[in-house]
């Protein structure tokens, strides 16, 4: 995880979360956990897949459906999408960035904001955001 001795700007928490987003898409997940101050992104994925590639309005997201397997087990799906525009919140500190589907936003939005630790400054999340 990044961690800054001061509260860093705007410019280098973008691109801790475009990195971020980069190894999520490259199914390097491990990786993109350990990058932000997140315990796990399986939520993220299973918001990302409902949010785009999946079927959103389905009554029936049990585990043991074939929709849940395919967002779980097979990633590829995640080249489809890619990071749209940072909204910042008016104190800085959290903001949230809109992904898009085949060029289309999508209805979920990551939210991620910047929090101060024992260590330093770090970034935090993603929430994801409907």
């Amino acid at each position: 995880m990044k961690i800054w001795t001061e509260r860093p700007a705007k410019t280098d928490v973008e691109g801790i979360v475009c990195r971020y987003f980069r190894l999520l898409r490259a199914g390097k997940v491990l990786e993109a956990e350990r990058l932000v101050d997140h315990p796990s992104v399986r939520h993220v994925l299973k918001s990302l897949w409902t949010g785009s590639v999946g079927s959103s309005g389905d009554a029936d997201e049990s585990d043991n459906s074939p929709a849940a397997d395919t967002w779980e087990h097979d990633l590829s799906w995640l080249g489809e999408l890619e990071l749209g525009d940072f909204h910042w919140g008016h104190t800085d500190s959290g903001f949230y960035v809109e992904v898009t589907h085949r060029g289309q936003v999508i209805e979920v939005s990551l939210g991620f904001w910047v929090k101060s630790t024992d260590a330093g400054w770090v970034v935090a999340g993603p929430s994801t955001l409907w």
